[in-house]
């Protein structure tokens, strides 16, 4: 009958297992198990009466019980009417009934709930109390609580947060206790037309999982905890916190009295529908809302934490798939700065730039240097700065990419950038994307391209030919990527013969086809078409700078999904945690700091730097002289860009070999990195890194006020270490510096590998260098 009970109990919903003062010292009448009911008529208690009882003793359960089980004799029927009464007649001031509805509350959550309720505490209600505003449009039997002043913890009294927590919890237990009575209804049927119990494993099966879900569950409401307040401010701007909280509370139990009323509610299909409509009208306006504060904020998050390193994993994952160039990446990251408030400056003008301020600057599209100027800067404060680099091992179209056909087969020509193609590129799926100069009117305008499907293809030659497959390879003659077989089209002529003619440069106003003529015509058209061009304006392409890239999307794997899987990591991995860190930190530094905080991504790192978007180039020098210049109000004093260089401070922040386990041997003992641990310094006795005692000390220090944590890094003797914009910056400049990038497998293979966490733990780190560098510094200066 357990489950009889229980289900009565419930449809009692207004009545609780208590009893008045003058009947706790009863001794229960036990009756024998199998005793007749003399009947088994219900009493003439009105069970819908919202009745209040308070207290609760064993004696009182053990009457309920026999009521609803129609067991009752006359004379406990006689006692419980004497009980309702006698509870009816008890207190009756406003506040003494309130605490009276309370404890109720309290004493029915504890009934329904005894096995998951025993490692909380629910303390007595204190004074005073206050109601909660009731909701429209309820059912006959729905119960609007009073919702108390927070209970006290320790003494003292809880927070909005914490009561709210603490309410939604009991509703919480409700409905995992709905949920499992249900499950023990369906056992008892199975059990009653089944000739054998459920097997034990069977059922320790079904606990594990409800046990899990009860986990699960309780996860998801933490998580939803600290963007509550952002939702209802966006739904209920005119409402206070405490009422905001309060809305929260009572549509949360809408939702509860939707599951787990479902008898009750379709006796009310009018007001069944105008709640669901309600909650639906809710749940809209908060997704709306969340759609503008994301676009408004783009990928900044409260803060990064430890704890929360998990939620930068997907949008890092989706920022490498979206932006497989390197002026694609520079693109994005330009709208998120601007969504973030961020101003464009421009290299051609004159700037105008204000204390609290944020700004960037982009060159050729493919480099750009963001910076937060503190709201307490004075001329000749220092910076913090993050440098990074944005490009990556790539294939780029040769000028002229038509080539003669082979063998059926329509080729394109492509050089190498930086080492690749390299063996880790043959069979895989490229794409191609990149930049385009597009003749419109009298304006040469530049516009992206992305064709992302699986377009080009550098075949391997199968094992079976012996020698011939085991390469080395010729990269010009072997290693010429495949993306179509041979056709003609009719618009355009055929490709001339091998040095039969002088390669000759076209502009745009060298007729039609100039330069299109000199391409592969079917790649032509699909650029084109992708432009939104027509087959007559084809010919308004004036150049292109395209290049290959892997079309498979950057995923997270492993058994726990403790990786991601991608290509082009390095270095968009520690770039966009850079940029990630310098909009986390917007506010901040617009309050608090009299420092320049600055990001700076550079084009051809892995050829050099050695270009005018590189890190050799005058692109950092130049932003920051120019930013020092207009905040002085263009009057520097002589020595205003010693003073600032001397003052600042350089991260340079590139990738850096996590330990792989197959080749344990080409590590130094107690310096190779672990994934999902947190930012590496680079070390280098050669001078390829910039990072010294000095420098370890100051990043470790700002590790330390933000929870971040640091590893180490140095090749081995036998071994040639690789090189960063750290050097040549530091020494350009004077600044101090230190080489600190986030860990990866598989550096320039065309799909590499890095830790799930470590695009959150990297933000982690660079916002408490940017955000924390001013406070460290002052503890270094003699």
């Amino acid at each position: 009958n357990t489950a009889s009970m229980q289900s009565t109990r419930e449809s009692m919903d207004d009545l609780t297992l208590s009893s008045p003062p003058n009947t706790q010292a009863r001794t229960p009448q036990y009756h024998p198990q199998n005793q007749t009911p003399q009947t088994a008529q219900q009493p003439n208690v009105n069970l819908n009466q919202p009745t209040q009882l308070v207290g609760t003793d064993a004696y009182t359960k053990y009457l309920m019980n026999r009521i609803a089980t129609g067991a009752a004799n006359p004379e406990e029927k006689a006692q419980w009417e004497q009980h309702v009464a006698a509870v009816k007649a008890g207190p009756t001031s406003p506040d003494d009934a309130q605490r009276a509805q309370w404890e109720r509350h309290i004493a029915e959550i504890s009934a329904k709930n005894p096995h998951v309720m025993t490692g909380l505490d629910y303390p007595p209600m204190p004074s005073p109390v206050q109601p909660v505003p009731s909701t429209k449009n309820l059912g006959p039997t729905t119960r609007v609580w009073m919702s108390p002043a927070p209970p006290t913890q320790n003494g003292a009294p809880m927070t909005e947060h914490a009561r709210q927590e603490y309410e939604l919890q009991l509703i919480l237990l409700e409905q995992h206790n709905k949920k499992r009575i249900a499950m023990a209804h369906a056992e008892q049927d199975a059990l009653t037309h089944a000739d054998s119990p459920k097997p034990k494993h069977e059922r320790e099966r079904e606990q594990r999982q409800m046990r899990s879900s009860e986990q699960q569950n309780k996860r998801r409401m933490a998580m939803a905890r600290p963007e509550q307040d952002v939702v209802m401010h966006a739904q209920c701007p005119n409402l206070d916190h405490e009422g905001q909280q309060q809305f929260l509370s009572l549509e949360q139990q809408n939702k509860v009295r939707l599951e787990m009323e479902p008898a009750e509610w379709e006796k009310h299909p009018e007001q069944f529908k105008t709640m669901q409509d309600e909650i639906r009208a809710g749940q809209a306006q908060r997704h709306a809302s969340n759609e503008v504060a994301d676009a408004q904020r783009g990928l900044e998050f409260q803060r990064a934490t430890r704890q929360n390193a998990a939620k930068y994993t997907e949008p890092f994952c989706k920022f490498l798939t979206d932006n497989p160039t390197v002026f694609h990446a520079v693109d994005a990251v330009k709208q998120q700065l601007k969504d973030a408030g961020f101003t464009e400056l421009s290299e051609r003008d004159s700037w105008d730039l204000k204390a609290g301020g944020s700004y960037f600057v982009e060159r050729n599209g493919s480099a750009l240097i963001a910076l937060t100027v503190g709201g307490k800067y004075e001329s000749g404060n220092g910076a913090a700065i993050l440098a990074g680099h944005v490009d990556a091992l790539t294939a780029k179209l040769k000028p002229i990419s038509q080539v003669p056909n082979k063998a059926g087969y329509v080729q394109l020509g492509v050089a190498p950038y930086a080492g690749a193609p390299n063996n880790t590129w043959w069979d895989r799926d490229l794409g191609i994307g990149g930049r385009v100069l597009v003749k419109e009117g009298d304006k040469i305008i530049t516009k992206l391209v992305k064709l992302d499907w699986p377009i080009a293809r550098i075949p391997t030659l199968a094992p079976h030919f012996g020698a011939a497959a085991n390469g080395p390879f010729n990269p010009e003659t072997q290693m010429t990527p495949i993306m179509g077989l041979d056709g003609t089209d009719s618009s355009f002529d055929e490709h001339a013969e091998p040095f039969s003619s002088p390669p000759l440069i076209h502009g745009a106003h060298d007729g039609a086809n100039a330069f299109v003529k000199t391409q592969p015509p079917r790649l032509v058209k699909a650029i084109g078409n992708a432009l939104g061009l027509r087959v007559d304006t084809y010919s308004n392409i004036v150049n292109w700078e395209l290049e290959l890239f892997d079309t498979q999307p950057a995923t997270v794997g492993g058994l726990d999904k403790e990786f991601i899987f991608a290509g082009r990591i390095d270095d968009k991995l520690c770039s966009w945690a850079a940029i990630q860190a310098l909009v986390e930190t917007k506010d901040d530094a617009r309050n608090h700091s009299s420092l320049l905080q600055v990001v700076g991504l550079f084009d051809d790192e892995e050829i050099g730097s050695g270009l005018r978007q590189g890190a050799r180039g005058n692109f950092l020098p130049s932003v920051l002289e120019r930013a020092v210049g207009a905040l002085a109000n263009h009057q520097l004093p002589s020595d205003i860009m010693g003073r600032t260089y001397a003052n600042s401070f350089l991260v340079s922040s590139d990738v850096i070999h996590a330990v792989n386990p197959n080749f344990l041997g080409a590590y130094l003992e107690n310096h190779a990195p672990y994934l999902n641990v947190g930012i590496v310094v680079s070390a280098d006795s050669n001078g390829h890194m910039t990072t010294d005692s000095v420098s370890t000390a100051i990043l470790k220090r700002c590790a330390d006020k933000v929870g971040a944590k640091l590893q180490v890094f140095q090749i081995r003797n036998d071994s040639r270490s690789g090189g960063t914009v750290g050097p040549m910056l530091s020494s350009m400049t004077g600044m101090r510096a230190v080489d600190a990038g986030i860990p990866q497998l598989s550096m320039h293979s065309i799909r590499a590998t890095t830790g799930s966490l470590d695009p959150g733990l990297g933000v982690l780190m660079f916002r408490g260098f940017l955000g924390g560098f001013e406070e460290v510094d002052g503890e270094f200066r003699g």
